[in-house]
């Protein structure tokens, strides 16, 4: 089984819930989950869990404050992380046009450049079409986890 860092961005708690429902879905399956609501780059550089984000996009496609303290650090820092696997899941609005999960693609950018490998596709949850992202996230990151 698998042992996961789910690493949340979230400024009006959709995207804790996401990630708490995932958390105990996947311990469900066996899998050993940590979710971090604060997390640091130091949070992912003392272990190799796999890594999945679940944020939400704020403003302009930008990362919510509590996700933006490790963001800078992997940009600034790049701890090298080669091979590891990551998985994003970005909650947004796509009545936001170009900036719609804009989180989510500077995450991804930013664990690219430490050599982190990909697992699957993104998932991007549109909050127009989806009231509950967690009834989407839930069997995207079952599937997820079986990539790892």
């Amino acid at each position: 089984m698998a042992a996961i860092r789910v690493l949340v961005g979230s400024v009006y708690g959709g995207a804790l819930l996401t990630a708490r429902k995932i958390r105990e879905e996947l311990e469900a399956d066996g899998h050993q989950v940590v979710v971090l609501e604060n997390p640091q780059v130091d949070d992912i550089t003392d272990n190799d869990d796999a890594l999945l984000v679940c944020t939400s996009t704020t403003g302009q496609g930008e990362i919510p404050a509590n996700l933006l303290p490790f963001y800078l650090g992997l940009r600034e820092q790049l701890p090298q992380q080669p091979g590891r696997p990551f998985g994003v899941i970005v909650l947004g609005d796509s009545s936001y046009g170009d900036t719609f999960c804009g989180a989510g693609n500077l995450i991804e950018e930013a664990f690219y450049e430490t050599g982190a490998r990909k697992v699957g596709d993104s998932l991007r949850v549109d909050a127009l079409e989806t009231m509950e992202p967690e009834t989407e996230a839930v069997p995207w990151a079952k599937n997820w986890v079986n990539g790892i």
